[in-house]
Parts: structure tokens; C-alpha cells; sequence
């Protein structure tokens, strides 16, 4: 192999698939990254055996070949190297990768590219197609709201339902549920549900650009894989087998009280009294009033104490349709919810300090969070 490539798109390529790098391995080859020629390309793959990425990037190939190459190494070296042309050329013999950029001559000892495992080349006939800004703002809204905790690998998964022209994802840890609908601008022929972990669709919405590019996604059939292809970029990662909860449950019918109020200021105000409550279980209050006649305006009251800081106390102007309520709130989780929502007010339905609020954007429909209620204390 012998390839001459610009700097900067082989640390966009390395800085790409190196997310799937895995770090602790049995096997000493998934610490490596695969480069090949590739059709007039050089090809950079990483996998940890449940997420893939692989990237094209344009090269001069003057010899084909292929060899794997430590990806710490290689990454770190490229990195420092002058922003001009790099030449890699492989001793397939030694299997030694000399990489020279400007004065610099360096010898990487590399992997057989035998030795790596296969990533599918799936057909991408009747892909389902995304639009990128969409998307990528529909990972944002679920896909925070997916448990860390692998004792429920279940919920570590966001549940990907397609139906026509219609794409819904939901995610939940137990705690807080989130849910973004769209339309898709090409009807599906068939239905699918796919529960994908949430670490694959963080690192689709980062790869993804801000292009006008669609994402193509497919998943073929009994092979518990879903495959997303964006420009010069390809994801593939293992589904999540199992269930996902009836999460249409677990959404209110109905409230009692329903506050609206300045996106802006709520969020303001519930990274204040997170400054607090983190020092504790994350707690915070919130006294919703409703006003007592003309001259009060309504308001809520967000407040959090810790034995240790302090305490604070934030009133926010609202208005209230419906009573009065005091509830309590994981701040932290309400302050994620609030980050991605894009419309200057929001709404708070609640019914009372037991049941659990529902946070929505005013104005728009396609979104909504469930947030369960904390003990009051």
C-alpha cells in the first residue's frame, strides 16, 4: 500500500471513527483502526464489535492495500504532523506503516487487515431517508432522557418506530420519558420497530454535519443490525433485543394545572437551584401560584436547600390556567428537558405533588416529556 493524503482530512477521518475504538479489548485488533484503499479512496474503519463507523476520504492511491493500525498511535501522530501532504506506505512483509509528513519519518508496527472483523456492505435499496437537521434535533431531544445503567439494557435503547410517513422516537429511564414525533418526506412500505442504543444515534447526530445531505437508514432483515449512511460516513450498530415498555402509559391524559412561562427564564432559574440541590438528590421545588386576583400576577416559585451550600430561591412570572400546586422535581432533569427545547415558552402540566408533570413546547406539537415527581420532604 502506498497512499499520499492531505493532513487534515486524515485527522477528520481518524477523529471520526475513533469513537468506536474500543479501548479495553481482549482482542488486540479492536484497538486498531483498518485503513484501505478503497476505489480511488482510503477507507478508515473502527469497531468495538457493537458500533462501526467507517469514513472515505479522498487520497492519491498509488499502490492498493490494506493493513490495521494502533489507533492511539496513529491518531496522536497525525495530529502533530504538518498541515500538508502525508504519505503512508506499508511493508506488508513486516507489516510496519511508514508514515512521513514533512521532515517527520515515522514506523508504526500494524495488524494484519485479516485479522479484523468484517463490517456488513448492506443493500441500500428502500433505505428509509432522513433529513439531517431533523434528525440530528430529534436525537437531541430522546436520546438524553435513555438510561446509563446496563442492569436494563432495554432502556439504554431508544425506541425507533417508523409507520408510513411517520417517525416517532421515545426514550425513558424510569424517571423521565421523552418523545419527538415527525413526518417523513418519503412514506415507508413497511413498519419498523427498532430499539437502538442511544450511544449510536449521539454519534450519528455528532458525524452527521450540518449538510443539506440526507441520512439513509437500513436495517436488514434477521440480522439485529441497523445501518445509517450520511456523505462520506457509515454507522452500523447492534439493535437492542428485548421490549420496549408501553411508554403511552406512562404519558398523562389529563391535568389540572397548566403553567406556562418563558422558556428562557425557567431554564435560568433551574440551573440556579441545581447549583443547590446537587449537593443533595438533585431536588428542587416548585409552588405553582395562581394569581388572587388582577393586581398579582401568577408565578413560580423555584427553590432548593442544601445543608451544606445553602439554599436558593427563584421566582419566575407564569401564567397559570387551573389551581395552585407544590411539587418536586429533579432539577437536573428538568433543566436536560428544557436545553432542548427550541420555542421561546414552555408549558407544565401538573396535577398534583404525586403524579408526574408533563413538559411541552408552546407551539409546538411533535414533542413532549414526562418528568416523575420527587419526594416532597
Amino acid at each position: 500500500m502506498k497512499v499520499t493524503v492531505l493532513q487534515e482530512n486524515l485527522a477528520r477521518g481518524l477523529s471520526i471513527v475513533s469513537r468506536a475504538v474500543s479501548p479495553r479489548s481482549t482482542l488486540p485488533v479492536l484497538s486498531n483502526i483498518l485503513i484501505a484503499s478503497d476505489e480511488g479512496r482510503l477507507r478508515l474503519s473502527a469497531t468495538n464489535l457493537e458500533l462501526g463507523i467507517t469514513c472515505w476520504i479522498t487520497a492519491r492511491i498509488d499502490e492498493e492495500g490494506s493493513t490495521t493500525v494502533p489507533a492511539r498511535t496513529f491518531n496522536d501522530l497525525v495530529n502533530t504532523l504538518p498541515g500538508d501532504q502525508v504519505q503512508l506506505t506499508l511493508d506488508v512483509k513486516t507489516q510496519n506503516l511508514h508514515v512521513k509528513g514533512g521532515t517527520s519519518n515515522n514506523d508504526i508496527k500494524c495488524i494484519d487487515a485479516q485479522e479484523f472483523p468484517p463490517l456488513p456492505v448492506p443493500e441500500m435499496e428502500g433505505a428509509v431517508q432522513l433529513n439531517v437537521s431533523d434528525f440530528k434535533e430529534m436525537i437531541q431531544q430522546v436520546a438524553f432522557a435513555a438510561s446509563t445503567d446496563e442492569a436494563r439494557p432495554v432502556l439504554m435503547g431508544v425506541l425507533l418506530h417508523v409507520e408510513k410517513d411517520k417517525l416517532t422516537m421515545a426514550a425513558a429511564d424510569g424517571f423521565r420519558l421523552s418523545v419527538r414525533k415527525a413526518v417523513l418526506s418519503n412514506p415507508v412500505p413497511q413498519t419498523l420497530n427498532l430499539i437502538i442504543p442511544a450511544r449510536a444515534l449521539n454519534e450519528l447526530a455528532r458525524v452527521a454535519g450540518d449538510g443539506e445531505e440526507p441520512i439513509y437508514m437500513v436495517s436488514p432483515k434477521n440480522r439485529g443490525q441497523v445501518l445509517f449512511r450520511v456523505k462520506d460516513v457509515e454507522i452500523v450498530s447492534q439493535l437492542i433485543d428485548g421490549t420496549f415498555p408501553d411508554y403511552q402509559q406512562i404519558i398523562p391524559r389529563n391535568y389540572k394545572s397548566r403553567t406556562l412561562v418563558s422558556t428562557a427564564s425557567l431554564l435560568k432559574a433551574c440551573k440556579q437551584a441545581e447549583i443547590f440541590a446537587r449537593e443533595g438528590s438533585n431536588v428542587a421545588r416548585f409552588d405553582i401560584k395562581q394569581s388572587n386576583g388582577d393586581m398579582q400576577p401568577s408565578e413560580v416559585e423555584i427553590s432548593a436547600t442544601s445543608e451544606e451550600t445553602g439554599k436558593n430561591e427563584t421566582i419566575v412570572e407564569a401564567t397559570v390556567d387551573g389551581g395552585s400546586v407544590l411539587i418536586a422535581f429533579n432539577v437536573k432533569f428538568l433543566r436536560e428537558a428544557l436545553e432542548v427545547i427550541r420555542t421561546p415558552n414552555v408549558a407544565l402540566e401538573t396535577s398534583a405533588s404525586n403524579a408526574p408533570g408533563v413538559v411541552k413546547p408552546v407551539g409546538d406539537d411533535n414533542f413532549l416529556h414526562v418528568i416523575m415527581p420527587m419526594h416532597l420532604g
